[in-house]
């Protein structure tokens, strides 16, 4: 894949983002998926942006690596099998534009509970029972979501936050979670086209910058303010989703 000096430049932004988010300030992760989805046709930027979660994945892993809540973990993985299958049929059904509309209307519905979370914390943890249908409910809407849109870490906040775990369990928790489902994932894009010698070959230039963001977010997500990151993510986010959607109309 060949692209313009700026495109590389946005590229290497939102690889950097990958790593803050998955390393420790997950409320950015939302942006990495709409600067992938502005650059890129609507479905290619899906399967782009997958390789690169998984470094980021492995990044934190060595970061978090004993520190899952592997109760919630197990819980949770069994149910993305289904979510990943049942995305894997609707992303391939769909046209460019369509899926575009389709990523995008998910996107703004990811920013909403983004911000339900924000103002209702309270009500996140009545609304989520810890119950097992609950954790089989989220598991299919994550892996779907996530086939579809790589956009599934407002749906683990909402419900990780509910389960009140510890910072270091919560990161964990997520780590080991997003590592397997995004690993399933792997064959099922492979299939549609969408992962290739071509994007890996360009994933493979952008990886260190995921280590860097991953390294950045571990060292320096403690010492500045999350709400400061998040705010700044949720409206660079809003604005890309809003021209997302504006071009798709």
């Amino acid at each position: 894949m060949e692209f313009e000096l700026w495109r590389w430049a946005m590229f290497a932004l939102a690889a950097l983002v990958i790593g803050l988010s998955k390393s420790g300030v997950p409320g950015l992760g939302i942006l990495n998926v709409a600067i992938f989805q502005i650059l890129l046709d609507a479905k290619d930027a899906v399967g782009f942006g997958l390789p690169l979660l998984v470094v980021g994945d492995v990044c934190s892993m060595l970061i978090y690596r004993r520190h899952a809540e592997w109760k919630q973990v197990l819980r949770l993985i069994p149910w993305t099998m289904p979510g990943v299958v049942i995305g894997y049929f609707a992303l391939g059904a769909m046209h460019g534009e369509v899926a575009r509309l389709v990523i995008s209307l998910t996107l703004l519905a990811m920013l909403v509970l983004h911000v339900w979370r924000s103002k209702r914390p309270g009500l996140v943890s009545e609304a989520l029972p810890h119950s097992y249908a609950v954790a089989a409910f989220i598991g299919v809407l994550a892996a779907f979501v996530s086939t579809l849109a790589n956009a599934a870490g407002p749906v683990m906040i909402l419900y990780l936050l509910s389960m009140r775990l510890p910072k270091m369990a919560f990161m964990g928790t997520s780590v080991y979670f997003f590592t397997f489902l995004n690993l399933f994932k792997m064959p099922f894009l492979h299939d549609l086209g969408l992962v290739n010698w071509g994007s890996l070959t360009a994933n493979l230039k952008l990886a260190p910058f995921v280590a860097v963001g991953s390294l950045l977010g571990y060292f320096f997500a403690r010492k500045i303010s999350q709400s400061s990151f998040e705010r700044l993510a949720f409206w660079l986010t809003a604005i890309a989703v809003a021209y997302m959607l504006w071009i798709s109309f």
